[in-house]
């Protein structure tokens, strides 16, 4: 039933609350981590929703949530059956909700990268190893993205532990999260923060986009790969919406071919995916304490 037909019944007094109720529970939902600003996440997901609506032949909604821990929240609760997560929010998730499953990632999300920036009024410059760069680094106040995502703070706090022996706020004067990878970018141009880490492909995008002043903020340092964002679903939707539907959507995404919206994301397609890829990130995750 559209909703839009359902919207104008209910105007008209010609169907009752209890079955808009249920109505409303027949829509798929979907949500994803809030990793830039949510203008250019609305624009991005409401194309989505409208493709899978056209794939799926159910009504499909987009809601945006605050916090990567909402998105999880949201997904754990039911309140959304499908999630745009990153490589460790993906991790929570599966956890808290049995039968859950990766289904498709970006081409470049099986091997992602950190992207360490600095303000050049620090004087620091790029380097092949983070290892040279201590010296450099110790002192600096430094951001982090959100406290929940991958390449925003879970590989770099890895990295840093991993190569100084100590955590963060030992080496930093200063450590702060950002709450997002657009955020953390503007920080460090701005010089609030000396230096930060953040996902490269938003800094790939937005210098492609001529929205970097290269004379205020430069890449210092690039992690090396790992697996990251990914979409997930709930593993329950074929009860709710039919057999089957949980391959449908999968194949959906997987054969998502709209240049604008790859663009969007900036993903070149997707690829399958599966709980097992992101193992790494859930050792790390545990490594350094932030999972159990």
């Amino acid at each position: 039933m559209a909703m839009k037909q359902l919207r104008k019944w209910l105007a008209t007094g010609l169907i009752s609350m209890s079955v808009f109720s249920a109505a409303q529970a027949e829509t798929f939902i979907f949500t994803a981590i809030p990793d830039e600003d949510e203008t250019k996440l609305v624009e991005r997901f409401q194309g989505v929703a409208d493709y899978l609506e056209e794939q799926l032949d159910v009504d499909v909604r987009y809601i945006p949530v605050k916090s990567y821990a909402a998105a999880v929240s949201a997904f754990r609760n039911n309140q959304v059956q499908l999630a745009w997560f990153g490589g460790l929010s993906g991790v929570q998730a599966r956890r808290l909700v049995d039968g859950s499953e990766a289904i498709a990632q970006g081409v470049e999300d099986e091997a992602f990268e950190t992207y360490f920036i600095a303000n050049t009024e620090t004087g620091i410059e790029p380097s092949d190893s983070l290892e040279s760069l201590e010296d450099k680094l110790r002192g600096k106040t430094f951001t982090f993205g959100s406290k929940g995502s991958t390449s925003g703070r879970l590989m770099p706090e890895f990295y840093i532990r991993d190569t100084f022996g100590e955590a963060p706020d030992s080496v930093f004067s200063r450590v702060g999260f950002s709450g997002n990878h657009t955020r953390t970018l503007r920080l460090v141009e701005a010089g609030t923060y000396e230096v930060g880490a953040l996902n490269f492909q938003v800094w790939e995008k937005e210098l492609a986009d001529g929205n970097i002043d290269t004379d205020a903020v430069q890449v210092i340092w690039k992690t090396p790969a790992y697996p990251d964002y990914q979409w997930t679903i709930r593993g329950d939707v074929n009860e709710t919406f039919g057999e089957g539907f949980k391959d449908r959507v999968t194949k959906a995404l997987l054969e998502l071919d709209d240049p604008a919206l790859l663009e969007s994301f900036p993903r070149s397609g997707f690829i399958p995916a599966s709980n097992d890829d992101y193992e790494p990130i859930r050792k790390t995750a545990v490594n350094i304490g932030i999972l159990d």
